[in-house]
């Protein structure tokens, strides 16, 4: 049985390893705070003090972790991935980062042996929870295929992209769409308010048509029952913009739409949204058309 090692145990980390409990891996965990570790520990798992220390154990290594900096560190850095590096390990990356430094981190652990897959995550909270993840995948296939099962007790759909950095790259895309119907959807719903329209009758009305999404199927009951709690928090998604648009100046890639919504990200954090959901973007929406969506608790 492969054992498996998890660092990085936030909203979408916690719920990962668990899964792989509950699928019979064997499991060793670290994160800075203990809380979640203690958790884990109290339903099967094993605790390690160091990324090095988890990557000595274990045949498989998994990072969910905040921005780039912080993969970098943890897979790099003192005591960390490449200091318990072995014959036959495989380090995973969960977290959304710059494919560039996607890039480097895979160059420079297959210096010392270790192949290395870059493999963001979509499907937020409930996707982690359910085992029902879309899994993005860059590096090479040989890898992609030891570590199948263990993406199997993850996620529902794992595609193998191509080389090192290009399931970065994809979820630099997925990341353009998601923000895309964040905002429109903020926008329909301030639009059918101020213009006189009950604006949960007009979810009801475009779902069934060309408007149907995964944004209108999932988020409005939330944000009409006034829950704004993450989910995927707001922060993460200003972050992830603010990937795309620094990968695409690498590229020399015009793109308005996505510069507009990051804007609107940023936005967001500077009015105190950092810690909402990202679908709490419609909040900048409100205050510039000076409306509040009727909440419509749940009964």
């Amino acid at each position: 049985m492969l054992r498996i090692g998890y660092i990085g145990l936030g909203i979408m980390g916690k719920s990962i390893a668990r899964n792989f409990l509950k699928a019979g891996f064997p499991v060793v965990v670290h994160n800075r705070s203990r809380g979640a570790v203690d958790e884990l520990v109290a339903e099967g798992a094993q605790a390690a003090t160091t990324p090095a220390e988890v990557a000595a154990q274990v045949d498989i290594i998994f990072t969910n972790l905040p921005d780039s900096p912080d993969v970098e560190k943890v897979a790099l850095g003192p005591q960390g991935v490449i200091e318990g590096a072995h014959s036959g390990l495989i380090f995973v990356d969960n977290s959304t980062i710059k494919p560039a430094t996607a890039r480097l981190i895979a160059k420079k652990l297959a210096e010392v042996g270790v192949a290395a897959l870059d493999a963001p995550v979509s499907g937020g909270d409930v996707g982690a929870r359910n085992a029902t993840l879309t899994i993005m995948v860059g590096g090479e296939s040989s890898a992609v295929e030891k570590v199948m099962p263990v993406f199997e007790a993850m996620g529902k759909k794992i595609t193998h992209i191509g080389e090192a950095g290009t399931g970065q790259v994809a979820k630099a895309a997925n990341q353009i769409m998601v923000a895309a119907q964040m905002v429109a959807m903020g926008e329909l719903l301030v639009f059918a308010q101020k213009a006189g329209a009950d604006p949960r009758k007009v979810v009801e009305a475009i779902r069934a048509g060309a408007a149907q999404c995964w944004a209108l199927d999932i988020k409005p009951p939330r944000l009409f029952a006034g829950n704004r709690k993450p989910g995927f928090k707001a922060y993460m998604q200003a972050k992830d913009l603010n990937i795309v648009v620094e990968t695409a100046r690498e590229y020399g890639i015009a793109l308005p739409s996505l510069a507009l919504d990051a804007q609107l990200y940023n936005a967001a954090i500077q009015m105190g949204l950092a810690e909402m959901d990202n679908s709490a973007i419609i909040g900048v929406l409100e205050q510039m058309a000076n409306i509040s969506l009727k909440e419509y608790p749940e009964e």
